[in-house]
């Protein structure tokens, strides 16, 4: 089969012949029909060894259903993550809590949005609690988690706040549910959803509300956290930090990602949660794509078809 390879050489990504994969009695073999690029990944594609295959999104249609009897049956459009390897013609998908069947009403493109950024956007706001009436700041809030974030959050009625670098993004958020953007943080939050790191990550300790929680999934830059600890306990007590990657957290979360992704493609389904695709290129072009995302040239999701 073709996949998306590591390479030596500048941009460290090419189209080559890669084995077929071998599925588990549990896995499914789906044929790939669209992944999309998460910035971690392209970091990561910068240490890998020559030849090997990479990525956690996809989506397409179950070539051979799992020979346990297990998932969805040949011929299901689905939406699924493994870690790693999504970027290829055919990925055996384990069945149990990575891989859910799509909703006809959801396109292959929108479908490979779904699996890290808006999973970590879910878990992030299941693990800081019942949304309602409360307030949530989302940080790095252009990126595809924030984006996710501010959709979910907004649609389980908390009150959003988005942190951004450039203002000019604002009406973009405000769009997707944001009730208000801001450059400089003032004021306490209940939940804080943070995928910056350095000195954000800082920043929004210091302004979680009693009995908050701060939940940090990712972190872009070189910069060292600090924060006052007296200020915490003293000033915010009960409140918490929680670190969140998706793939460990599943293995903690009943129903794992199937009951994740099924929610979401189903919200994107029923027109109320807009995937932010902001670019949609053939995978022949992933090393411009990976480039972008290296760059931050792009915020929005970035979709590969596979054709």
């Amino acid at each position: 089969m073709i996949a998306l390879v590591a390479t030596a050489e500048s941009p460290r990504i090419a189209l080559s012949e890669a084995p077929d994969p071998s599925p588990l009695p549990g896995e499914a073999l789906v044929a790939v029909r669209a992944v999309s690029i998460n910035r971690g990944e392209c970091v990561r594609l910068m240490s890998l060894a020559p030849g090997t295959v990479t990525g956690w999104d996809l989506a397409g249609v179950v070539e051979q259903a799992a020979a346990d009897g297990s998932g969805p049956p040949a011929g299901t459009r689905v939406v699924g993550m493994v870690n790693p390897g999504a970027w290829a013609q055919f990925v055996a998908v384990p069945t149990d809590g990575q891989l859910a069947a799509l909703p006809d009403a959801v396109s292959f493109a929108q479908a490979a949005t779904l699996p890290i950024a808006g999973m970590t956007a879910l878990l992030a706001l299941r693990i800081g609690g019942t949304p309602i009436g409360r307030r949530v700041l989302v940080t790095g809030a252009t990126g595809g988690v924030g984006r996710f974030a501010i959709q979910l959050a907004a649609l389980g009625q908390a009150h959003v706040t988005a942190l951004v670098r450039d203002p000019a993004q604002a009406d973009a958020l405000l769009r997707l549910g944001a009730h208000d953007v801001v450059t400089e943080l003032d004021g306490e939050w209940d939940v804080v959803v943070e995928g910056v790191g350095g000195t954000v990550l800082g920043q929004a300790i210091r302004h979680v509300a009693p009995e908050g929680t701060v939940v940090s999934f990712a972190s872009t830059t070189a910069e060292e956290t600090s924060f006052p600890t007296r200020e915490l306990f003293g000033r915010a007590p009960g409140a918490s930090v929680r670190g969140l990657l998706v793939f460990p957290e599943l293995k903690r979360t009943a129903g794992g990602g199937t009951e994740l992704l099924t929610t979401l493609a189903r919200l994107v389904a029923d027109g109320r949660l807009d995937c932010s695709i902001e670019r949609e290129a053939s995978w022949s072009e992933a090393g411009g794509q990976v480039q972008a995302l290296l760059d931050r040239t792009v915020s929005g999701k970035v979709v590969l078809h596979v054709d």
